[in-house]
């Protein structure tokens, strides 16, 4: 049989992986990055979407605070930041009155020199740093109760400024559509019961929650809401390209700044195929993505937009960071007998955990096809564990799939970005 070599995203580099000659790789249409990214970042601040520029937002004297993703997120914060915080000092805020949030979500919280890698050396030196905690009763607020009866508390930091400003990254979601805009503030800034509520069994398991739907997906619907409630100052929101480079700025007022993002990268990510595949084979996008198993369950997610029911998802993914040990991922999972054993759980009535909805969402994608995890951040134990497979050599695992199928040749597809890329049948 034939071969050709594909590179999939892998850590901080690529993997090389032999794929039959006529397998189908879908990518992202490769949009070049921008000549002068901090020039078209001022631009943007200065002519922004459905806003005043953002120096006529603010006056001099006032407190701002900006959220910024965190390491989970391939958000450039060392790139957005410095014009987005020279501009506002510029207009009159002193440095000491701005407030950096790291928007953790119930994410773990960062070590100095993870602040450091994603803001840059000097701004953590010269600005306040503050790691959201979404279980700190004392620094949480309440803002209202959602259309969806929930109430929504968010940082206590983020609510006493006079100027707030969300910042991050669009790329396709798995159960939000897309990230950025109102995920700035829900979950990323929120109460965990707020993301919990947000990220319950029937939020997640609604038709319309899912990659490259906004309007209508009660997941993000509730999100703009929340979003809406702590009346945001100003967005800035980016596109990238593989190579990490910015293709896209998006600033100004939340939904519109937001809206022609997500249209930017829906133009990009967006790809249809004829029919689904016997074996989709995947990466989680790379670093930092890919830092653990809990992230990659949406290399999964998008890989089973387009395999056969029945058919094999494999995917590479670092996971430098293990399941990992903190959180209730792969506590969850150990508990679970199998996938639809998971699923039965975490569906009954009165069910409520955090970190379920990535649970959920896997077991999902496991009553479609089995699925093979190739990370050397996990031992085959740990894989087990969580009820997924071990794979040590692609090539190896295509093989064995090979001869379990009687040698029949199987149509296999190729997502080298992860879920950077929306494939989808039709």
């Amino acid at each position: 049989m034939s071969t050709r070599t594909v590179h999939l995203a892998y850590g901080k580099g690529k993997l090389d992986v032999e794929v039959p000659a006529d397998a189908v790789v879908i990518e992202p249409r490769y949009v070049p990055g921008l000549p002068d990214e901090p020039g078209a970042l001022l631009a943007a601040l200065r002519k922004p979407i459905g806003s005043a520029p953002l120096c006529e937002r603010v006056k001099p004297g006032q407190r701002a605070a900006v959220v910024h993703t965190d390491i989970t997120r391939a958000t450039p914060n060392d790139r957005i930041l410095p014009p987005l915080l020279a501009e506002l000092e510029a207009a009159g805020i002193r440095r000491q009155d701005i407030t950096l949030l790291n928007a953790l979500g119930t994410h773990r919280p960062q070590t100095e020199a993870e602040l450091k890698a994603m803001l840059g050396s000097q701004i953590v030196a010269n600005y306040r740093c503050v790691q959201h905690d979404g279980h700190d009763d004392a620094n949480l607020v309440g803002v209202g109760r959602t259309t969806f009866d929930h109430d929504v508390r968010v940082n206590r930091h983020f609510m006493e400024a006079d100027v707030r400003i969300l910042t991050g990254f669009i790329e396709p979601h798995f159960f939000a559509g897309f990230s950025g805009g109102p995920k700035g503030v829900l979950p990323s800034i929120a109460g965990a019961e707020s993301v919990l509520d947000n990220h319950g069994a029937k939020m997640i398991g609604h038709p319309k929650a899912t990659w490259g739907i906004t309007r209508g997906n009660p997941i993000w619907e509730e999100m703009l809401q929340a979003a809406t409630m702590t009346r945001p100052t100003f967005l800035l929101n980016v596109a990238m390209n593989r190579d990490k480079q910015i293709t896209g700025v998006f600033a100004g007022a939340l939904e519109a700044a937001h809206a022609a993002g997500c249209e930017f990268v829906k133009s990009c990510a967006m790809q249809p195929v004829e029919e689904p595949f016997d074996v989709v084979i995947t990466s989680n996008s790379g670093y930092p993505l890919d830092l653990n198993l809990y992230q990659a369950v949406k290399g999964m997610s998008g890989a089973a937009q387009v395999v056969k029911q029945g058919g094999h998802i494999i995917i590479a993914s670092e996971c430098w960071d293990g399941i990992p040990e903190h959180g209730h991922f792969g506590r969850l999972w150990r508990e679970s007998v199998s996938p639809a054993d998971a699923l039965k759980r975490i569906e009954s009535p009165g069910f409520g955990c955090m970190d379920q909805w990535q649970v959920q969402v896997q077991a999902r994608v496991q009553q479609k096809a089995e699925v093979y995890v190739r990370a050397d951040g996990l031992t085959d134990d740990q894989l087990v564990q969580c009820k997924l497979k071990a794979c040590r050599r692609i090539e190896d695992t295509l093989a064995e799939i090979a001869a379990r199928n009687g040698g029949r040749k199987l149509s296999v597809c190729v997502l080298p970005e992860g879920p950077l890329t929306i494939p989808y049948v039709g």
